[in-house]
């Protein structure tokens, strides 16, 4: 288990300086516009950042999921306002995420799960590239996803354990099955509120207070102000152009993950 002392955040203190604080607030802002309107990247682009700062993975997925609290809640609200959300799936989703992500959170607390890190990896770039032959074909997607339930246990496992996974393994797998991507993307981002706030509460028992940072604070304060926006944007896309930008992103981040592993 990764103890508090060994994690080693970035200090508070330097929340006084906005020079410092800055770079995460426009991170958390550009991350969160991509996620409210695509259904995936806050987490990803996040929890990648902190590791690159040296935060170890469990307190960077712990901080991330903390500031998803907040930035999830305000974009499940914003989404039910512009009536992105499908009951029915919305209810599908939910109990499998909340299992799958507090099951991942003492997983990743307790040991290394990069393991599987290449393999998710690979799978996610090949849906960005169905995803985005299909936008690019100008196909408009109209039908109820028959697997759903799988999906949403595995994306709350992955998205606690990798520190980014329940946009890019739900909402790509919901959009290549056919789902209408509006209310795919609108409910994915209503369920995650729960799913967050399960797997921060598994990681602060397990790991502390010190998974909030300064970085943390920084991609709270542009999360939030981002999330209305987002919603906003799902609402107005094309169906077909939001499988183009949701592909070209699995296709982006899965690979530099990728690039990284063999780098």
């Amino acid at each position: 288990m990764i103890s508090s002392k060994e994690a080693a955040p970035l200090p508070f203190d330097l929340l006084a300086d906005p020079a410092v604080l800055l770079p995460f607030v426009l991170i958390g802002f550009a991350a969160q516009l991509v996620d409210g309107a695509l259904g995936m990247a806050f987490g990803t682009i996040s929890t990648t950042l902190l590791v690159a700062f040296g935060v170890p993975p469990a307190v960077a997925s712990a901080g991330v999921h903390a500031v998803e609290t907040a930035t999830t809640g305000v974009s499940g609200l914003s989404h039910l306002y512009h009536r992105n959300i499908d009951p029915r799936l919305f209810w599908r989703l939910l109990v499998p995420g909340l299992i799958g992500g507090v099951a991942g959170a003492y997983f990743l607390a307790g040991i290394d799960a990069e393991v599987a890190r290449p393999m998710v990896l690979t799978y996610l770039a090949l849906l960005g590239l169905t995803l985005f032959w299909k936008g690019l074909s100008g196909q408009r997607p109209q039908r109820q996803p028959k697997v759903v339930e799988p999906l949403g246990l595995a994306g709350g496992f992955l998205d606690a354990a990798g520190g980014g996974g329940w946009g890019p393994v739900v909402t790509s797998n919901l959009l290549v099955q056919g789902s209408t991507p509006r209310t795919t993307i609108g409910t994915v981002n209503a369920v995650e509120f729960f799913l967050t706030v399960a797997i921060s509460i598994a990681f602060i028992s397990e790991l502390g207070w010190e998974v909030i940072t300064t970085a943390v604070i920084g991609l709270l304060i542009g999360g939030v102000v981002a999330a209305p926006f987002g919603a906003l944007a799902a609402k107005r896309f094309r169906a077909d152009h939001i499988l183009l930008l949701v592909g070209t992103i699995l296709v982006a981040t899965s690979g530099y993950g990728l690039f990284q592993l063999l780098a």
